[in-house]
């Protein structure tokens, strides 16, 4: 096994089947903890093109993992695609995840007044909630759908997220006869729903699929790389059917396309077991965790609702801090529950050490991200006078810039630690909010607007990537759907709380309407974005220096050990 692991990593190939076969077959019941110094020796061996201090790494946290989740588990393998005919559409099906997940996002940022105005408002609070409370649900409910997808197999889980989010796509659409933007949201809720289901799965099926190495940290960044371009694609067609159409045929063409990617999904994708024998030794309650789930969603909900009613009710309103209180006090109780779980959803060990550092960072980042993303598209449109498909003409390039910075991120990853990786990306999100945050309300549009819409997407795309491979290379293949969980559901989580608190901040500095008063809001909420990111950095920093200092005392380690080694042979 170890042959022909090491001659298809050095060729750059599939995994072989025998490689599968030996590694997870049907006899192998739990991952055996392994001494840190020895699974560092094996794992160098099975790929010379991986970076020896993040293998370091990951050797303790899988070790940490592994005895972490407790889990009777039977190991399944997704057979490698044969040929290249077969692994492209394999491949594309996956990738679809991503890119319409983003498209879901972008569908109502691009024509956010035009949709507005069809409900009759143009309520800067309300407005906020269209992508709010699409990415609340992905971000909330992509915390059980990695368990669901390692209990039942991912692709299953896969096509049952496309088909719901074919079917509250087209609802979202018919929401435009009942005139309330309550319902709207409600059917935005319900479909981010969809891609929480579908995007762990996909970066799960990947994760086993894949041995590590170029290959897998290749993919990986092209799965990365849909992300702006699926964000630009969406912004684009929903332009064009509201500004030519009707804006609900957007949604009810996603509906087909999402059909269409559930069909894909069936025929495209192998088989990917669940763990049958698991679900026979205990209770399904149990094993999914569902009193951890169940309040981990609900304080995941009533915090995000009460950050992003705010802006619109008021801090004032006793409704508001309530709900807070009450969701804070949901998130204590799911802390509590999940170290007594006996299958907890998210163990609580992955959060110490350098995964730590990783999701904080992540956190940070695209927080500051959703900031930037949905306060300049009302610059270009409330105040530059921008149409919608004008406006989505000018984030186009960020689909290139973020191809790009994805690519290089899977070139580089093996060649540089994490933490400097992720350093490269706070600094990216910094520097893009900086750049609008200045920005004059009429300057032209290739100085600082065109720059910051190239900077940007390198933030995303070193940043996703490099936590999606840290994540599933530090965790067992019986659990790639958590490893997916917790990066997606930090990212699209963040996204929407980061909204919240820049919509409280806007709504407190500058409610007004007018051209001026919009500019001021629009760079407080920049200025929100740019503390954020900028405490990325802070978090990146310490995270090079946990780095430095833990090979430093490796290496102090292997000295001794040498040493004590050499002595004993002398004598």
């Amino acid at each position: 096994m170890a042959s022909d692991t090491r001659r298809a990593d050095a060729d750059d190939g599939f995994l072989a089947s025998s490689g599968y076969a030996q590694n997870e077959g049907p006899g192998r019941h739990q991952p055996e903890p392994l001494d840190d110094k020895v699974s560092v020796q094996g794992r160098r061996h099975e790929g010379a093109d991986r970076d020896p201090d993040l293998e370091s790494q990951l050797s303790t946290s899988q070790t940490a993992a592994s005895n972490d989740l407790a889990l009777e588990l039977t190991p399944s393998s997704v057979p490698p695609p044969k040929s290249l005919a077969v692994e492209i559409p394999f491949v594309v099906t996956l990738c679809l995840a991503q890119l319409l997940a983003q498209a879901g996002l972008a569908q109502c940022i691009a024509p956010l007044h035009i949709i507005g105005d069809s409900f009759g408002t143009q309520d800067a609070g309300q407005l906020s909630w269209m992508p709010a409370a699409y990415s609340l649900t992905v971000g909330t409910f992509i915390l059980i759908a990695g368990r669901l997808g390692d209990l039942f197999g991912h692709r299953t889980i896969f096509v049952v997220g496309f088909s719901w989010y074919a079917l509250w796509s087209l609802l979202a659409g018919v929401s435009v006869w009942s005139r309330s933007i309550v319902f709207f949201d409600v059917c935005r809720a319900f479909q981010g729903m969809g891609p929480a289901f579908a995007v762990p799965s996909a970066v799960a099926i990947i994760g086993r699929t894949y041995p590590p190495g170029r290959r897998k940290a290749m993919i990986f960044s092209l799965f990365g790389a849909t992300a702006p371009g699926g964000f630009v694609l969406g912004a684009v067609f929903s332009s064009l059917f509201a500004q030519f159409v009707w804006w609900p045929w957007a949604y009810f063409v996603m509906a087909m396309v999402c059909a269409l990617v559930a069909t894909a999904g069936t025929l495209v994708i192998p088989s990917t077991p669940g763990l049958a024998s698991l679900r026979s030794q205990a209770p399904l309650w149990k094993i999914i965790d569902a009193p951890g789930a169940a309040a981990g969603v609900t304080g995941l909900v009533l915090v995000n609702f009460a950050w992003n009613q705010a802006p619109v009710a008021g801090w004032s309103t006793p409704y508001v801090y309530v709900l807070l209180i009450v969701g804070s006090l949901f998130l204590g109780l799911f802390a509590f529950l999940e170290t007594r779980a006996a299958y907890p959803l998210l163990p609580t060990k992955l959060f110490s050490g350098h995964l730590g550092f990783v999701l904080a960072c992540i956190a940070a980042g695209w927080s500051s991200f959703g900031i930037w993303l949905f306060y300049l598209w009302q610059i270009v449109e409330q105040i530059r006078g921008y149409s919608p498909l004008e406006g989505s003409a000018q984030f186009s390039a960020t689909a290139v810039s973020g191809a790009c910075a994805a690519f290089l991120t899977g070139l580089i990853l093996g060649k540089l630690r994490p933490s400097f990786v992720m350093f490269m990306a706070m600094t990216a999100f910094t520097v893009g909010g900086i750049l609008v945050a200045t920005v004059p309300a009429h300057q032209i549009y290739w100085a600082q607007t065109f720059v910051s819409v190239v900077v940007m997407p390198w933030g995303m795309d070193m940043s996703f990537p490099a936590a999606t491979i840290i994540l599933s290379e530090a965790l067992p293949k019986d659990h790639q759907g958590l490893a997916a969980s917790l990066v997606n559901t930090v990212i699209n989580y963040s996204i929407s709380i980061g909204l919240g608190i820049a919509g409280t901040v806007q709504s407190q500095i500058s409610p007004g309407t007018s051209e001026q008063e919009i500019l001021r809001g629009c760079r407080s909420a920049f200025y929100v974005g740019v503390g954020l990111s900028g405490m990325g950095m802070v978090v990146a920093t310490l995270f090079i220096l946990d780095e430095h200092r833990r090979h430093a005392q490796e290496r102090r380690d292997g000295e001794k050990k040498h040493n004590h080694e050499a002595t004993t042979l002398n004598a």
